[in-house]
């Protein structure tokens, strides 16, 4: 088979964009040209918002006809229980590694904490209760509009183990899910097209964001100077959490690969795609139709993919979880406040149950933070006003992980029902 040109190559022309939207970002602040920082937002939005309008469509009708085409109810529950095993014993592993981490670099050491700073964070703190009653869904309609996943995922299976039940009548029923499938795929790959010219926008729109000027302990800095000494000034915070990341990958995804006999390099490949996308946008939605369609590539069933990856996206946010201690410690190391180790373990508790409401969007975990801080006695507020000057670095990462890890996820669970390589795809 003859390879394509690198420069036919989508992945090729997504770093186009990035190169091209750090440098016509940062000489196009935003106070200083307005319209291009518009424009360069408008591409952003326009194409996470074409994305964010397929996710829905998509899942429902794949969940649906995946369910249905397996008529064993008792293999779906199966499914789900080894799911939810494998997402609890991941992220509680990522909660404690960012625990230790935090604790070993000290990356709030030194970092300015202006107590008077007041960010504008909606915090809503839901209870373990609350995200229980979260998993049924009330109105299908107001859950899709509001790009709420979970209860979609939920009403998606119900539907499709009814339609199970009702034999040859759902036959046409079957068959027009299957049809919105289908056309689904097709649209997917129509919006994936514009992936490059939407990496571009996201990355542009940022950093003119950043070079428009950055007010730290009274000096205001502007243009080239305010991104690199901005970016110094938080180095040991990014490299922390980049740093945590990567032991994450290493630590637990690598051994995970290894025991699933599973190459490391081959799987890597596999979602490079999905993994520069989330990177780039900073956005697990954006990643996840073409995560979805690779990690069927490479040998995962559909009807595991389209079940595991979205219920992962509420549950096994392994770069997100590690990022909520490492950032609450981070706070609290800045404030000069001393937790003691059984506050740090009801801490770890509290976020392995709020940690399960954080959707995969741009800056969520900030709300979880912001509300987890301040029932911790932290400075919530001033704690997020000084990590948002920097978040939009640490999210592209914790983002790709959690990308790369519920990608891996889907494998684990097609090997542990001995059905992976089952239904390859051309």
């Amino acid at each position: 088979m003859t390879r394509k040109p690198f420069y036919r190559s989508s992945t090729f022309w997504i770093f186009v964009g990035l190169i091209l939207g750090v440098i016509l970002g940062g000489f196009l602040p935003k106070d200083e040209f307005p319209q291009a920082y518009n424009l360069f937002r408008f591409l952003s939005r326009a194409f996470i918002a074409l994305i964010k309008g397929l996710i829905v469509p998509l899942l429902f009708s794949t969940i649906v006809v995946g369910i249905a085409q397996t008529g064993d109810i008792k293999a779906v529950g199966r499914m789900g229980g080894k799911a939810l095993l494998y997402f609890e014993i991941v992220t509680t592993v990522a909660l404690f590694l960012g625990l230790g981490i935090a604790h070993w670099l000290k990356p709030g050491a030194g970092l300015p904490l202006d107590l008077s700073a007041h960010a504008p964070v909606a915090v809503q703190a839901r209870s373990g209760w609350d995200i229980a009653m979260h998993l049924f869904p009330s109105n299908l309609i107001h859950h899709a509009a509001e790009a709420d996943i979970l209860p979609v995922v939920v009403f998606a299976s119900l539907f499709g183990i009814a339609l199970t039940r009702v034999g040859e009548r759902g036959q046409p029923v079957l068959a027009f899910f299957e049809g919105v499938a289908q056309t689904m795929f097709k649209y997917t790959d129509m919006v994936m097209k514009l992936t490059p010219l939407g990496v571009f926008g996201a990355m542009a729109y940022n950093v003119s964001s950043m070079a428009a000027g950055h007010t730290v302990n009274g000096v205001h800095l502007e243009g080239w100077a305010a991104v690199l000494q901005l970016l110094k000034r938080y180095s040991v915070l990014v490299g922390s959490l980049y740093f945590a990341l990567l032991a994450l990958f290493v630590v637990v995804f690598v051994p995970v690969m290894w025991l699933c006999g599973v190459k490391v390099f081959s799987f890597l490949k596999a979602i490079k795609e999905p993994a520069i996308t989330a990177y780039s946008t900073a956005s697990s939605e954006a990643a996840l139709p073409r995560l979805l369609e690779e990690v069927v590539s490479f040998g995962v069933p559909r009807r595991v993919a389209s079940f595991v990856i979205p219920t992962g996206y509420s549950f096994n946010l392994d770069g997100s979880t590690l990022y909520l201690v490492l950032a609450s410690l981070t706070i609290a190391q800045a404030a000069g406040i001393s937790m003691s180790f059984g506050h740090q373990l009801m801490m770890v508790f509290t976020f392995m149950l709020t940690s399960k409401g954080v959707a995969g969007v741009p800056r969520a975990t900030l709300v979880i933070i912001a509300a987890t801080s301040t029932s911790f006695g932290l400075p919530g507020e001033a704690g997020i006003a000084m990590l948002l000057a920097v978040d939009e670095i640490m999210d592209m990462a914790r983002t790709t992980i959690n990308v790369i890890g519920n990608g891996l996820a889907s494998v684990v669970i097609a090997k542990w029902e001995g059905v992976f390589g089952t239904e390859m795809e051309s």
